[in-house]
């Protein structure tokens, strides 16, 4: 594609560069016929267990899933709290829902838009149970002080880890590894997709694992005996097979996605009217699955659109905060309930960001901007 026309994300160029390994596993699957709980499951699983560090990971069938069932083994539930920031995607307050507790809003930091600690601590009351922090766009939330938080007051802590593939802390401790479990997707757009929907939850807690594995599988362990009420959430077998394949990439397609956010706070530092996106000095690998900026003094609606005009395609992650959703109007919360989380939803613009993107693929996205920013 001519750098004069980028967009968002290239999945069928990837795709492409890695068609003849794809081929080869869904032909491996097709083979043996095991479209459910094959063994290419079981493979993936050991595979990203060692890859964050943790004994165990179990697949299932989304992200969403993944916090839903950690929060089911935990035991968490009806009047239970569980508390989350309130600038990430709709489904981390929803796997609350679904577990039949009520999700908890507190406040991001607007200079890198992750839970703020102190916002999270206020939130706590008698009924909390858990907090889950969000490691948003690929950077790691402050682990080590929502941590102690959680221990010092008694609740679980949980990873929102679905866009941090492969992120890590400073001492370089994984994303994935840092709570008790930490639930992933690999819907298609993220840093380790599959080709459809998929999930999987990682711990070092085995009986959490024992229990998330019956839960996904209609309360199952031995066929036709079931030892509780469970869900169907299985990541399926082609799925499987082809994020093996794909997770022989991840490191290569990270550092590739480091490089072009190089490139981008090289092209865009000191343009007038954006905010880069920080990194927190607790991070030691960004993953970035989005690169992120903030559009300050004009409509940051009408900026995207004439990005649009000129062959660049962005998106807002997200426009909308989870207190201001029509979804979640029974929380009662107004517009002012939390100003950080307000502020980012206004400004921030995703630009293009994958691992095939090009220097010069950046460099037009950055004059485009530039040139909007001053029309």
């Amino acid at each position: 594609m001519p750098p004069d026309k980028v967009p968002f994300q290239d999945i069928p160029l990837q795709i492409r560069n890695i068609k003849p390994e794809i081929d080869a596993a869904v032909q491996a699957v097709l083979a043996h016929g095991e479209f459910i709980l094959g063994p290419e499951v079981a493979t993936f699983e050991r595979e990203w267990a060692e890859y964050c560090r943790v004994a165990h990971a179990v697949g299932v069938g989304s992200g969403t899933d993944a916090l839903h069932l950690i929060l089911r083994a935990l035991g968490i539930g009806p009047g239970d709290e569980v508390i989350t920031v309130a600038n990430t995607f709709i489904a981390t307050a929803e796997a609350i829902s679904y577990a039949g507790a009520k999700p908890v809003l507190a406040d991001c930091r607007i200079e890198d838009f992750l839970l703020d600690p102190a916002a999270a601590a206020a939130a706590i009351t008698p009924r909390t149970r858990a907090i889950i922090p969000v490691h948003l766009y690929g950077q790691p939330a402050d682990m080590d002080a929502l941590g102690a938080l959680a221990q010092n007051s008694g609740l679980a802590l949980i990873e929102d880890a679905a866009q941090a593939h492969g992120a890590s802390l400073a001492d370089g401790r994984v994303c994935g590894s840092l709570g008790v479990a930490a639930a992933f997707s690999y819907y298609p757009i993220k840093n380790l997709g599959a080709f459809g929907d998929g999930g999987a939850v990682t711990t070092r807690d085995e009986p959490l694992a024992r229990q998330i594995r019956l839960l996904r599988n209609w309360g199952s362990v031995v066929k036709y005996h079931h030892e509780v009420q469970g869900f169907n959430s299985r990541l399926d077998t082609l799925q499987a097979a082809i994020l093996s394949v794909k997770l022989r990439h991840l490191a290569a397609w990270n550092d590739a996605r480091r490089a072009a956010a190089g490139w981008y706070r090289s092209a865009l530092g000191g343009c007038p009217g954006v905010v880069l996106p920080a990194e927190a000095p607790w991070t030691g690998r960004h993953a970035y699955h989005l690169f992120v900026v903030r559009v300050l003094e004009r409509d940051r609606d009408v900026v995207a659109r004439a990005m649009a005009a000129r062959g660049v395609q962005t998106v807002v992650h997200y426009p909308v905060p989870i207190h201001l959703q029509k979804a979640y109007a029974e929380l009662g919360l107004r517009k002012g309930a939390f100003p950080s989380a307000e502020a980012a939803s206004r400004s921030i613009l995703s630009l293009p960001m994958f691992p095939e993107i090009t220097q010069a693929q950046v460099g037009h996205v950055a004059d485009s901007l530039r040139a909007v920013l001053a029309g």
